[in-house]
């Protein structure tokens, strides 16, 4: 390169850098104010945001649960017993409407013969049982008193496996307590979901902890509104047949249950489920249900339905699935009528069913 096209060079370099310097200058302010580049660097040691809290759900939901005190008898003879033993029970229960009725669960106040209820604010009075529901394992209980905090609800809760709930009851009397946990699966509404040989597995599931006290009491979410009506967790059986809990684990009855529930109970003093008389499964090669069981006295077999029948169809409607016919048969009105269609090896039958009312186990 000679010394003229080096010149050059150099000269355009110059340029070129004054050029891109005066640029900079004009588009970066901070070059300009002499603070320099400021970079964002993430420190992993550097603190979180705290979590939310949740004071603002509580403080509208915790006032309307309350704490259940109830006494009975035990009249069972027993050598050397001379006289009934007192029984008594603890559990939580949620004020439902501005008139004094309260969900709790069944369990908490079975075989009471005196039911006392305990507010928020410290108010003590006695309730009266209006009726109860062993297959839910609820019942619901009124008080007397004027200006009763009600729990919010909402027609149907969006409950979503992930959602945040909180638990709000009375374990072992140690006064009101609250816990957190997430939904694990969310449950049905329907009539034909309750509690048969401890089996919960369409209740809400979550892991905010439940301990004894805590039945009856209120799931809410985050804002506060009712989601459910607290029961049981889940226990299984060790290596020696012996029950134990399993931790983590924990059930709710779904609100729209629960409340379908108590204004059954509320209108007719009990819960009014159709009765079909027969166990069964999924069909697996087609739409169906495969009966496997039949109530040798129930309806279904005074209509000739048999095992090993696979209901296709019910008032011509094709058969979705197992738990939408037994909602659909538990939320017939007993008296009424409905057309089987079934399948008999190679045959298909009809027949009519005159549904009858299933009993309430109380």
């Amino acid at each position: 390169m000679t010394d003229k096209n080096w010149g050059a060079f150099l000269f355009k370099s110059i340029l070129l850098g004054l050029i891109i310097a005066v640029v900079l200058l004009l588009t970066v302010p901070e070059l300009r104010n002499g603070s320099g580049l400021s970079l964002k660097i993430f420190d992993s040691n550097a603190s979180q945001p705290a979590p939310m809290s949740f004071s603002d759900a509580i403080a509208n939901a915790a006032p309307a649960v309350v704490n259940i005190y109830s006494t009975g008898y035990d009249n069972r003879p027993l050598l050397y017993r001379r006289q009934p033993v007192e029984r008594t029970s603890l559990g939580s229960g949620v004020i439902m409407t501005a008139s004094g009725h309260i969900l709790t669960c069944y369990h908490v106040i079975k075989d009471a013969e005196y039911i006392n209820v305990i507010l928020q604010d410290g108010r003590v009075m006695d309730a009266q049982l209006v009726g109860q529901d062993p297959h839910t394992d609820l019942a619901v209980l009124k008080v007397t008193q004027d200006n009763l905090p009600v729990i919010p609800q909402t027609e149907t809760p969006n409950t979503r496996v992930g959602d945040v709930v909180l638990a709000i009851g009375n374990p072992y009397n140690l006064g009101q307590t609250i816990t957190q946990g997430v939904v694990s699966a969310t449950g049905r509404a329907g009539l034909s979901n309750y509690v048969s040989s401890a089996n919960y597995a369409d209740f809400i599931q979550m892991d905010a902890v439940l301990n004894e006290g805590n039945s009856g009491g209120a799931l809410v979410d985050s804002n506060g509104t009712l989601v459910g009506i607290n029961n049981a967790n889940f226990k299984t059986l060790d290596h020696n047949r012996r029950i134990k809990d399993v931790a983590g684990i924990f059930f709710s009855v779904p609100y729209a249950l629960a409340k379908r529930v108590m204004d059954d109970i509320i209108a007719h003093g009990r819960v009014i489920r159709g009765y079909l008389g027969i166990s069964g499964s999924e069909y697996i090669d087609q739409p169906g249900i495969l009966v496997t069981g039949v109530d040798p006295n129930g309806p279904a077999a005074k209509a000739g339905i048999k095992t090993q029948d696979v209901i296709m169809k019910i008032d011509g409607k094709p058969i979705e699935s197992a738990f939408k016919t037994l909602d659909l048969v538990a939320e017939t009105q007993p008296g009424s009528k409905l057309t089987f269609e079934l399948q008999r090896d190679e045959e298909v039958l009809k027949t009519e069913v005159t549904i009858t009312e299933l009993a309430s186990n109380g």
